[in-house]
Formats: structure tokens, C-alpha cells, sequence
């Protein structure tokens, strides 16, 4: 890739990613903990995160297809205001003590990051077609400055103020701000002319390619089980005793095994093939999974979710570079759409689950209720390879 226009959109793109991931790690790794002081009903600890990624869900499609008409750059500007404001509300909530309005608030936070996960297909749209995996692998890299910046954050602002957590949200909205104005700056695409609307296939003809089907599956399983595992491993270190700092800890390395691969993760797959990569993070992730089961010591959570990360990293980047082979230009906003619909429903029901599966049933449980999900993808990445693609 050229280090011309083409290459400082790009980075601007991984920089808007970085920041968005940074407010998401701060809430990864804080909100749980803050929905387990101020609710009532302790089982119902990760239920702001769930809203967060059940708003992220109802967003996607509406998103999509709103900056076909507006484009990009004002859809992602409308995405940053609404993140504002569920920043002032949440810093209301935690001055109240309310858990209903820290709830609200991370209506908006999801709303973000369902226009924000588009920042990946922006990364296909301003580089030449040759340089689309590298282009995703590069902007999801930004999240190496999340992995860094959100623990980071969210462990040194909890006690900033008198009320614990207010200064974790202040530093959010600061976040959004500095977003907005990286996205006012960059050169997005326009939005595309209706006409190509008429080589478009409907959506069940898209959905019933063999490639679209393991896309979608790799993407989702390899989103939900993570988000299983890391949501529920805060709760889970809580109760083994660990300090909220070592929990920080855990996290921080996790991002930074979910975004650090990403600076060759586009490369191996131009040499080794999206089929194999994929298969390889599943593994991974079983990997997490054993470990987990091993053991319950700051180091056994430390190495799971290290390689957790990794294993999304494979099987979400080898996931949206399969579903960019399913589509053409008149097909990309509802294509798009509906796999990120489908994605984050199951990131919020898996997200939603690890609270209960964890409060009624433990840790163990958790872990087990995962690998036949993880298996499932594997089989399917297996049914694609001994399949013809066809292109799109």
C-alpha cells in the first residue's frame, strides 16, 4: 500500500477504530463491576453491557443503510453525538447511584459502536481491491492504542473524583470529542449513486452462498464467544478475590491479543488463505478454553484471554474478508447490515448469558457452553473448503 491519500485515510480510519475501541475496553472492563454495585439484582451485573450490544444490534441495519443515502462522514458524525450524550447521562448515572440510567446510557454507547463497526468495510472502500485485507487488518489494528489507553483509563479515573467510576465517563466523552474531530477531517466516500441498485440479487440469493453462510458463522461465533468469556471473566475473577486492578491487567492484554495480530493478520491470509486462518483461531480459542478450565490464578485468566484475543482476531478479520467476496458495490449496504445484525444479536444474547451462566452457575459452566460453538465453526470452515467459491 502506497503511503499517498489513500494511505492517511486509512490511518485516520485505524485512529477512529482506537478510539472507539478505547471507550469499549473502558466499559469492558468497568461496567460489569459498576452494573454489580449499583443493581439490586446481582445476576443482572452484565445487563448494561448486554443493552449495549443489543443497541449496537438494532443499529446496524439502520446505520447501513442510512449513510447509503447521507454517507460515511454524516452518519459517523450523528454516531458521535448520540456517544456524547450517553457519556454526560452516564456520569448523571453514577452521581445518582441509578442503575436504570446507567442502562439508558449504554443505549447510546451501542448505537456508536454499531456505526463504528463500519469502520472496517470504509477500509475496503478507499484502498484499491488488492489491498482490502490489509486495509481491514490495519484499521482494526488500531485497537492496540485501546488495548493500552481503556484498562489504562479505566483503572486510573475510578478514583479521580469522590464518586468512583464519574471520572472513567468524563474520560469517555473526551474520547467521542477527540473522534468527532478526526472524523470531521477525513476524506470519506460519497454516498453511491441509486442506479447500481438495479444489479443488486435479493437478500436470500446472497444469503444462500456457501461463503456468505462461513462468514457470517465465523464472524458471529468468534464475536459472541468471545464476548461470553471476557464479560463473564471480570465477574469470575471478582469472585476468586482478585483486585480490580489485576483485572485491568487481564483485560488490557486481551485487547492487545484481539488488534495486535492485526498488523499481519492480512498478510497471512494472502499467503495461508482465509479457510486456514479462521480454523486456527477456532483453535485458538479452544486453547482459552482449556486453560480456563485448568486453573483460576490471575495468570490462568491473563494466558486465556490472551489467546482469546488472538482467536477473534483470526476469525473475525478471516470472517469479514470472506463476507467482502460475497457481494457486489449495489449489494454492500445490505450485506453488510444484515451479517452485522445477525452478529451482535448473538454478541448480545452471549453477553446477556454470561452474567447468568456465571452467578448461576459458575465459571466452569461458562466455559463449557462455549467449545460446541467454537466446534460448529470449525466444521463449517471444513464444508467451505472442499467447496467451489463462487464470486459474487
Amino acid at each position: 500500500m502506497s503511503l499517498g491519500h489513500i494511505n492517511r485515510n486509512v490511518i485516520q480510519l485505524a485512529l477512529a477504530q482506537a478510539l472507539m475501541m478505547s471507550v469499549n475496553t473502558l466499559l469492558l472492563t468497568a461496567s460489569a463491576i459498576i452494573g454489580f454495585e449499583l443493581a439490586d439484582n446481582k445476576a443482572l451485573a452484565t445487563l448494561p453491557l448486554a443493552i449495549q450490544f443489543l443497541s449496537t444490534m438494532l443499529a446496524t441495519i439502520p446505520a447501513s443503510l442510512l449513510m447509503k443515502r447521507i454517507g460515511r462522514r454524516s452518519g459517523f458524525i450523528t454516531a458521535s453525538i448520540l456517544g456524547l450524550a450517553g457519556s454526560l447521562l452516564a456520569m448523571m448515572a453514577i452521581y445518582q447511584h441509578s442503575f436504570t440510567l446507567f442502562c439508558l446510557a449504554t443505549i447510546w454507547f451501542g448505537v456508536y459502536t454499531g456505526f463504528g463497526n463500519y469502520f472496517r468495510f470504509v477500509a475496503t472502500e478507499v484502498v484499491p481491491p488488492e489491498h482490502s485485507n490489509t486495509a481491514i487488518s490495519y484499521v482494526l489494528a488500531g485497537g492496540v492504542l485501546a488495548a493500552v489507553i481503556g484498562p489504562n483509563l479505566a483503572n486510573f479515573s475510578q478514583h479521580i473524583f469522590d464518586l468512583a467510576y464519574l471520572g472513567s465517563f468524563i474520560a469517555v466523552f473526551l474520547l467521542y470529542a477527540l473522534n468527532l474531530f478526526n472524523i470531521i477531517t477525513i476524506q470519506l466516500p460519497r454516498p453511491a449513486n441509486v442506479a447500481i441498485d438495479a444489479y443488486a440479487r435479493t437478500l436470500p440469493e446472497i444469503i444462500r452462498q456457501p461463503v456468505f453462510m462461513v462468514a457470517m458463522l465465523s464472524a458471529t461465533i468468534g464475536f459472541s464467544m468471545m464476548s461470553l468469556l471476557m464479560t463473564a471473566t471480570p465477574l469470575a475473577m471478582k469472585h476468586e478475590q482478585l483486585a480490580f486492578g489485576e483485572v485491568a491487567f487481564v483485560i488490557q492484554w486481551h485487547v492487545l491479543g484481539m488488534f495486535a495480530p492485526s498488523f499481519f493478520t492480512g498478510h497471512l491470509i494472502n499467503r495461508y488463505g482465509v479457510e486456514r486462518i479462521i480454523f486456527f483461531g477456532g483453535l485458538l480459542m479452544l486453547g482459552c478454553i482449556a486453560i480456563n478450565l485448568y486453573g483460576v490464578s490471575v495468570w490462568h485468566f491473563w494466558l486465556a484471554l490472551l489467546l482469546l484475543g488472538v482467536g477473534w482476531n483470526f476469525m473475525f478479520i478471516g470472517g469479514t474478508t470472506l463476507l467482502t467476496r460475497s457481494y457486489n458495490e449495489a449489494e454492500k449496504a445490505k450485506t453488510q447490515a444484515i451479517n452485522d445484525f445477525v452478529v451482535f444479536t448473538a454478541v448480545t444474547l452471549a453477553s446477556l448469558g454470561a452474567g447468568v451462566l456465571q452467578y448461576q452457575l459458575g465459571w466452569r459452566m461458562v466455559n463449557i457452553s462455549v467449545t460446541p460453538f467454537i466446534l460448529l465453526s470449525l466444521v463449517s470452515v471444513l464444508w467451505l473448503k472442499m467447496r467451489p467459491v463462487a464470486p459474487p
